[in-house]
């Protein structure tokens, strides 16, 4: 039987959400072992002068405790 837990990661980037996605994960897996999935909850961004200069998400990822 496994047991799963879920975390929340909010992560950011300057090019865009899926950047974001992928530098949120990658430090997620830094310090955590067994990732199976993520899920996107919002995805948010930073605007300046009408133009958005910062894409924000959080994701909560699941990952197998051993």
């Amino acid at each position: 039987m496994s047991v799963a837990r879920v975390t929340k990661i909010t992560a950011s980037s300057k090019k865009g959400w899926e950047d974001a996605a992928s530098q949120g994960l990658k430090r997620a897996a830094a310090t955590l072992r067994g990732i199976t999935g993520l899920e996107v909850v919002s995805q948010k961004a930073k605007v300046e002068g009408g133009k958005i200069v910062e894409y924000r998400l959080t994701m909560e990822v699941t990952f197998i405790l051993e």
